[in-house]
């Protein structure tokens, strides 16, 4: 960017100077933006810090400053010879690396202007004995002999002292001090004619073949002899031809041939699936694409509501003939409970007066005591919270009561008005306050949906109650049902039928069981253990594990507990409370809490008894790392798309005839990890979400299904290696 827009960064340039607790990375690349800024109006201070950032004891980084000297002597004309006599300077540091940096650098500025610094070259020629680094001595000898005419007194000297090391220099040197010799025998053969064999003979033994090839190569070239090519006549103008000064540039010069930011442009190399970005159109485009219409919620009346969930064909035509104006609530009656209300209602038409009466007292009362339920419903609501689905297993079971009581009174107009009317008030307050609690509720985390198959579907019309602000006073939502209240409704069903699924805790919602101690490996001991998928009370940041002791054996086990649990770091484990005894053919369950740092690693730990110890591992599946949140369509877009590039992971697939239906989607999605349903207006696409326990990282499913069981699955998670395993997850339970 500061190579392609310098001008937006040039204001800036303090912004850029290197503080001395950045890493030496952070460091070069700060290097980098200044030289890329430099220009003659700031030069001089750029130089300044240059100088400054020499002294440092980071000697990458002194290496680095260096070379971004020699790039700004390179690119501004004014400032070479300030920057060459700076370097010169440097020669004489103590420091052997910094010397030998500046002598490399100096090589290539000395290549643009060889004739006018002849005394640079003489100077570096007698650093010769001193600098030991093979690369700066390498440097020296090359910038010797390619100036030779400049040095004629000093180059033949050079390589006199050179070959008396030559056994002793590294390759990279030798390869120099060959070089130098031949350039030095083609210049001035009367001086060096001696040396160059000498040096040729040695080279001929060497260790290194590129030195014995080299040698071969040359000594055909330059000493004639009556075998020897026509190539030898050329032999000059190989050696000393004019070479082309190196251009010293920043390594991120090429970098703008991938569009910036992906990771092409990261490698510098094109990776699989890079597309181009097309270039701007000649035309503009028509401008009314880009006009959305934004469609207005209106809060329909409690009635309107009805009438339009009743329109819904959920159930048969039946049902809508016999009971039009039912509302929504009241919809998903089981098959036993509208057999009873039929049998009620034959038995009221049928009955005297008098039964009937005798009926219509036996409704009031069961109203009083709604009353009484729903009044206790809103004092235990300021202490725990209730979810969404409860609150409509409530309301159904009071709008069936209501609908028998309005059916039995059917022979007195007067009763049959009364309770028709309060059935009115109390439905209609009900759904505000219901409203109420919902909306509240959806400011606050939400408690684990539970993994039912027949759970109900949120609707567009539930949309409207989290938008249009409520008239009435509101009560608290509750998360959970209290027991007493669970045995209370029970009393006012009219058949013996259980509560229904809504009600039922994720922890009895199809957990897998898995076994962790066999009964025989553990001499009539056997545990088992699931993932109840409830936030473990103690500490949210824990997976919740139900373990199960069984004695199965004829002895007592005394003094279970968990002891020196082995961890990867950052993991952590909260045991259970030690079982003093558990006698033959008792069943135990208690829970233990482990932080798995939102990794599949195992926890290793031992169960000990009084007598014994066991080594148990206990490796969560990565759908049970995570708790299922709440959230609207349009926040679940907003962050769906801060989740992109790298963070996203997209997977085409085709589901099997029985897994394409709604229920049988939700159910394998929902079974393999503990993800929250979220609303969505489209009927082919399906959405949840859900945080990490531990880091509380979102994680975002989207399910897209096409014609013909095609579909494409995304999943959005910052942390990559939970996404990889959640799509390989997901769509091994959707195809199998």
């Amino acid at each position: 960017m500061s190579i392609k827009r310098r001008g937006m960064f040039e204001l800036h340039l303090k912004s850029f100077y290197i503080r001395s607790t950045d890493p030496t990375q952070i460091k070069v690349l700060k290097l980098e933006v200044l030289t890329n800024l430099a220009s003659e109006t700031n030069i001089s201070t750029i130089l300044r810090e240059f100088q400054t950032y020499i002294k440092s004891q980071d000697k990458d980084f002194v290496a680095g400053t260096i070379q971004a000297i020699g790039r700004c002597a390179t690119n501004i004309d004014e400032v070479r010879d300030t920057c060459l006599n700076g370097l010169v300077q440097l020669l004489s540091n103590r420091d052997e690396l910094v010397v030998a940096e500046s002598v490399v650098v100096i090589k290539k500025l000395l290549q643009m202007q060889p004739s006018q610094h002849s005394d640079i070259i003489r100077h570096m020629a007698k650093l010769i004995d001193n600098i030991m680094v093979p690369m700066a001595r390498a440097s020296i000898l090359w910038l010797i002999g390619e100036y030779c005419e400049h040095v004629p007194k000093i180059a033949p000297d050079v390589l006199r002292k050179m070959a008396k090391s030559f056994t002793n220099e590294e390759d990279i040197v030798k390869l120099q001090i060959i070089n130098l010799a031949a350039k030095l025998y083609l210049t001035n053969s009367k001086q060096t004619k001696l040396l160059t064999q000498y040096v040729l003979n040695l080279a001929k033994y060497d260790q290194n073949y590129d030195i014995r090839d080299r040698a071969r190569f040359i000594r055909q070239l330059i000493v004639p002899t009556e075998k020897s090519g026509v190539l030898s006549k050329y032999a000059k103008k190989v050696f000393l031809a004019q070479k082309p000064a190196p251009v010293l540039e920043s390594s991120f010069k090429d970098r703008d041939h991938f569009q910036l930011g992906s990771l092409s442009h990261l490698l510098n190399s094109k990776a699989g699936g890079y597309q181009e970005l097309p270039d701007w159109p000649e035309s503009a485009p028509d401008p009314s694409v880009r006009n959305v219409e934004v469609s207005e919620w209106t809060k329909p009346s409690g009635r309107e509501k009805r009438k339009e969930k009743v329109e819904k064909p959920f159930y048969s035509d039946s049902e809508l003939e016999s009971e039009p104006t039912e509302s929504a609530d009241s919809e998903s009656l089981t098959a036993s409970e509208s057999e009873s209300m039929s049998e009620i209602e034959s038995e009221s038409g049928s009955g005297s007066d008098e039964e009937s009466d005798e009926e219509t007292k036996l409704d009031n009362e069961k109203k009083k005591k709604v009353r009484k339920v729903k009044s206790k419903k809103r004092d235990e609501s300021e202490d725990s919270g209730q979810s969404e689905g409860e609150e409509k297993t409530v309301k159904k079971r009071k709008d069936k009561e209501e609908l028998s009581s309005s059916s039995s009174s059917s022979s007195d107009e007067s009763s049959s008005e009364k309770s028709s009317s309060e059935s009115e008030s109390e439905e209609d307050s009900e759904s505000d306050t219901g409203k109420k609690s919902r909306k509240k509720s959806s400011t606050t985390k939400p408690p684990p949906r539970p993994l039912n198959a027949k759970q109900k579907e949120i609707s567009l019309l539930d949309l409207d109650d989290f938008s249009s602000p409520p008239t009435f006073q509101t009560s608290p939502s509750p998360n959970t049902l209290s027991k007493s209240l669970n045995l209370d409704l029970q009393g006012l069903t009219l058949t013996d039928a259980t509560l229904p699924s809504e009600v039922v805790s994720p922890s009895l919602a199809g957990a897998k069981t898995y076994e962790l101690l066999h009964r025989v490996t553990g001499e009539g001991l056997s545990v088992e253990y699931n993932f109840n998928r409830r936030p473990f009370s103690p500490d949210h940041t824990m997976v919740s594990v139900q373990m199960q002791f069984t004695n199965n054996s004829a002895t007592e086990f005394k003094n279970l507990h968990i002891s020196e649990p082995k961890l990867q770091p950052g993991m952590r484990m909260q045991g259970f409370k030690e079982i003093a005894s558990l006698q033959p053919g008792e069943v135990v369950t208690d829970t233990l809490g482990i932080d798995f740092c939102d990794s599949t690693q195992a926890a290793n730990f031992q169960l000990c008894s009084q007598t014994r110890q066991f080594y148990m591992s206990i490796q969560p599946p990565v759908g049970e790392l995570m708790m299922p949140v709440f959230m609207t369509e349009n926040t679940f877009k907003q962050e769906q798309g801060k989740l992109m590039g790298m963070n996203e992971i997209k997977e085409k697939l085709t589901l099997p005839e029985k897994c394409r239906s709604d229920q049988a989607i939700v159910q394998q999605v929902m079974s393999t990890a503990n993800l929250g349903r979220v609303p969505c207006g489209l009927d082919n696409e399906y959405r949840f979400a859900a945080r990490t326990v531990s880091g509380g990282a979102l994680v975002l499913v989207t399910l897209v299904t096409k014609d013909g069981g095609v579909a494409q699955l995304t999943i959005s998670c910052e942390k990559m290696v939970i996404g990889t395993m959640m799509v390989k997850d997901i769509m091994q339970a959707l195809t199998h």
